[in-house]
């Protein structure tokens, strides 16, 4: 085993696993005089599920992203001053299917009194007029009772339930509390009704109703970190084999990579992890304890596929996404990558991306490209959106661990491995995959940064500012 090491320098050493969104942040924020970093990747390509690629001239996603205004200031100004004119303010225009009708989403107050269908509508009044003679759910809380008890049976049962269902694939009353905390910003009707409020014209802020979004996809912002980090003296491999997490008793020590057929160590002041803490638990060495091994094993994962339909027109609909929350319909969300960023080119061809939660396993797993763009144009047609323009091919992607699934059990078994980990000099975890966390790349740009500013001059981490950062995280909100 040959040994690659950083032995004799000023600043502290620091792996960073992974080359998706925090693990880039983190290499743009140490690299920024504070520590030598170096970003071990699998993948060939930095970004993880972030990353954008290009369809026959057209940049696309891996599903639907947006850099949301709500991110921190310092996170803003950041990808701000790393894309100048390449990062469009833009408006959000899509529409979501309530009660078998388009509603504009985000939700506008004139588009919900409009377009409610009447009888939808008066249930939803009603619902929060009689909020408070409901009774409270009753038994163990979870994703279903908190809905149920803040936004009443309409929303819940037309909505929210329906659409928990498709991207978890588990009936509401089996998934965590925590759920309904992260992923709902709107808890109550109340809550609701403001935010629509604060859409009206006159009433509403700069960036409100609006998000930041590259010229050449999302990934742009990803290439562009990873090339100031460069600049900074960060350095990344891609297509790396990481083989083992070394550890000496509780001191996490570096890493092993095999290169060439040779194995090779890294040492290091910290290893930075923002792969998931399942792949974590399986490449520590010396293993885990028993429970931690049993207790990551039992953590999920829920996988997508992205559905790429290539078409013979410049556009399908004005709109840059549709949300189906109906259980009739398999595919979550639809984007349309060309109305993200405003693209009039190519002439002649647009793409819709269909967001298709499946796990490996599942019967869409493993249909060809062809079954599945017809399934997609059948379901399109039956939501009265037909495709009537050619097909000239269908593309997908696969994504295994595409959302942490928070069922009852996940938080006992988070703990467990995440407490353990927690005793470990030398290693921090962070970011969707090191925590858990369903967030947005906001989210995780701001884990990263503060876990670069944790780090001490002697290679260390504060663990006190950290907890009080992991407490903070706890207040994230998924933007949609």
């Amino acid at each position: 085993m040959t040994s690659s090491k950083g032995e004799g320098r000023a600043k502290p050493r620091v792996l960073v696993l992974g080359a998706g969104p925090a693990g880039i942040a983190a290499a743009y924020r140490l690299s920024k005089g504070k520590a030598e970093a170096e970003v071990f990747e699998r993948a060939p390509v930095a970004g993880g599920n972030s990353t954008s690629f290009q369809i026959d001239g057209i940049w696309c996603d891996y599903g639907s992203h947006r850099f949301h205004p709500v991110a921190d200031p310092n996170v803003i100004a950041d990808v701000k001053g790393l894309l100048g004119d390449d990062l469009l303010l833009q408006p959000r225009h899509g529409r979501i299917r309530l009660g078998g009708r388009w509603i504009h989403f985000p939700l506008k107050l004139q588009d919900a009194l409009l377009k409610l269908p009447p009888a939808f509508a008066a249930s939803l009044i009603g619902d929060m007029v009689l909020k408070k003679f409901r009774k409270a759910s009753t038994g163990p809380r979870s994703f279903s009772s908190v809905l149920y008890d803040g936004l009443g049976p309409t929303i819940s049962e037309n909505f929210y339930f329906p659409y928990v269902r498709k991207l978890w694939g588990l009936d509401p009353d089996k998934l965590a509390v925590t759920l309904a905390e992260r992923r709902v910003s709107g808890s109550s009707i109340g809550k609701i009704l403001g935010k629509m409020m604060r859409m009206i014209p006159g009433l509403r802020g700069e960036t409100t109703g609006r998000f930041y979004y590259p010229k050449k996809g999302f990934g742009q912002i990803s290439n562009a970190m990873v090339e100031a980090a460069r600049g900074q003296g960060a350095a990344f491999r891609f297509g790396a084999d990481i083989v083992r997490i070394e550890r000496d008793g509780s001191r996490v020590t570096g890493i092993v990579t095999r290169e060439n057929g040779e194995e090779v160590l890294h040492s290091a002041d910290q290893v930075y992890s923002t792969i998931p803490l399942t792949t974590v638990a399986r490449l520590m060495d010396p293993a885990p304890p028993a429970e931690v091994i049993e207790a990551a094993k039992a953590i999920r994962f829920r996988g997508m596929i992205l559905v790429y339909l290539i078409l013979e027109t410049d556009q399908f609909t004005e709109y840059d996404a549709h949300y189906f929350p109906e259980l009739s319909i398999p595919i979550s969300r639809m984007s349309e990558p060309k109305n993200y960023n405003s693209a009039t080119g190519p002439k002649g061809r647009t793409i819709l991306c269909a967001e298709l939660p499946c796990d490996p396993g599942e019967k869409w797993w493993d249909m060809t490209d062809e079954e599945l763009g017809r399934h997609y144009c059948d379901w399109l047609g039956n939501l009265g959106l037909p495709v009537k323009v050619p097909v000239i091919r269908t593309e997908t992607r696969r994504i295994a661990h595409a959302y942490p699934v928070y069922d009852l059990d996940y938080q006992r078994h988070f703990e467990t491995v995440d407490n353990w980990l927690s005793t470990l000099d030398g290693f921090l975890s962070f970011g969707r995959q090191g925590l858990f966390a369903h967030d947005n790349t906001h989210h995780a740009f701001a884990m990263a940064y503060a876990a670069a500013d944790v780090l001490t001059a002697e290679g260390g981490v504060d663990r006190a500012q950290w907890a009080a950062h992991r407490k903070d995280f706890e207040h994230h909100r998924v933007e949609d």
